[in-house]
């Protein structure tokens, strides 16, 4: 009980009253990706999946891809957490989990499929200690961009023991064993879901994931930086294929 008169806020309300109090941010400015390779960096150090380096930055090739949009999430204009998110269609294949899985995810983009590839997902150790909904509002991004993009199927490239964190919060399923990521000391598995089969289950169980058309446009409209561009696929999925996609998965629009 609160105070006595009502239920206790359940874990989902309190999630959805967090996200009104963080701010996405589409990083764009040079200032703005130091603070977050500087993120990346430590977070990764801290938890012994990279070794430190003298200029304290972790980035990589696939940052200054056409199709990747790093984000910024900020509590009271703090850098608390970063996400960033690639978007794999016929058009360009190009994401870190192709480097890994192709076996599994090339067989999807030849189907015509749109793949969401969340990945160097860091939160601020102090940030993460006193906010224990950053994790959910930061992985929230990909599932914002499943929606904006008419994603077909959604990935979690993670280490084996965070994989109970995707499976409970988007029913992810692993595809196979861990496997070893170039720059990272510690290997990781392939997760993914047929977006449109889950999505509405999922949106019903956790109401905070549900996003607005003006924000999908805020975060995803404009090209991730320089110039670049992203044509959202609207292709549905097709009744064959590997075991990602439901064989007889609904078209959606």
């Amino acid at each position: 009980m609160a105070g006595g008169t009502g239920q206790a806020k359940s874990f989902s309300d309190k999630l959805s009253e967090f996200i009104d109090l963080v701010d996405y941010r589409p990083v764009r400015t040079v200032e703005e990706r130091e603070a977050v390779f500087r993120l990346r960096h430590d977070a990764y150090v801290r938890e012994g999946a990279i070794e430190p380096n003298a200029a304290r930055r972790f980035t990589d090739a696939y940052d200054d891809l056409p199709n990747c949009w790093i984000f910024g999430i900020y509590i009271d204009d703090e850098l608390a957490s970063s996400i960033r998110i690639h978007v794999a269609s016929p058009r360009n294949a190009q994401a870190p989990g192709m480097s890994v899985f192709p076996d599994l995810l090339q067989p999807e983009l030849d189907q015509g499929r749109t793949i969401i590839d969340p990945t160097r997902f860091v939160a601020d150790e102090r940030q993460a200690r006193l906010h224990p909904e950053l994790p959910y509002a930061t992985v929230r991004l990909g599932f914002v961009a499943s929606e904006y993009f008419d994603a077909d199927i959604g990935l979690a490239t993670v280490r084996a023991e965070h994989q109970a964190f995707y499976k409970r919060l988007f029913g992810l399923k692993p595809l196979c064993l861990p496997r070893h990521y170039p720059s990272l000391a510690k290997p990781i598995s392939l997760m993914a879901i047929h977006y449109p089969t889950v999505r509405q289950g999922i949106m019903a169980r956790y109401p905070f994931l549900t996003s607005t058309a003006a924000e999908r446009e805020r975060l995803f409209g404009e090209p991730a930086s320089t110039g670049r561009t992203v044509v959202p696929l609207r292709l549905p999925p097709l009744e064959s294929g590997t075991g990602i996609v439901p064989r007889h998965a609904a078209a959606h629009a």
